[in-house]
């Protein structure tokens, strides 16, 4: 399994507003710089986040965005399944229909195991979790210029 640019960024973006909304909403342009992600992209990512109850915006001078629920209620398989959808290894994991072979089939079973590894795995992370150990990672410092 592969997660695509979508799925990681919404990570790192969920990360970061945890991080960063103690009392006023999170501006994206903010997390965009911080993250080093396309303010576009983010925007786009962000729609199907507020889609999935991950999130709130707000509107205005004081707007943007706020985590939908505690970070300590925010599972990481919520995330990934919002931007990813499915995180089965092969299409006949969930849908059996798909294989004639699905009852004679040895790899399938490794399939689904490791599928379920991955849903235990994802769900037993919260963002709260990430937002910890992002405190004990240090953070690239930006460059320093001389003329």
């Amino acid at each position: 399994m592969k997660l695509s640019t979508r799925g990681r960024y919404a990570v790192r973006a969920l990360v970061d507003v945890a991080m960063h909304c103690h009392e006023t909403p999170v501006i994206l342009r903010g997390v965009a710089e911080r993250e080093d992600i396309s303010l576009q992209y983010l925007q786009q990512i962000f729609v199907r986040l507020g889609a999935a109850g991950l999130v709130k915006g707000t509107r205005g001078p004081k707007g943007g965005f706020t985590l939908a629920k505690p970070a300590s209620q925010t599972k990481l398989s919520e995330i990934v399944q919002a931007l990813e959808g499915s995180i089965a290894p092969a299409e006949c994991v969930d849908d059996p229909t798909t294989c004639k072979r699905v009852n004679s089939c040895a790899v399938r079973d490794i399939w689904v195991e490791m599928g379920t590894a991955v849903s235990k795995l994802l769900e037993s992370v919260s963002l709260q979790d990430l937002v910890e150990r992002q405190g004990k990672k240090k953070r690239p410092e930006a460059p320093t210029y001389h003329i």
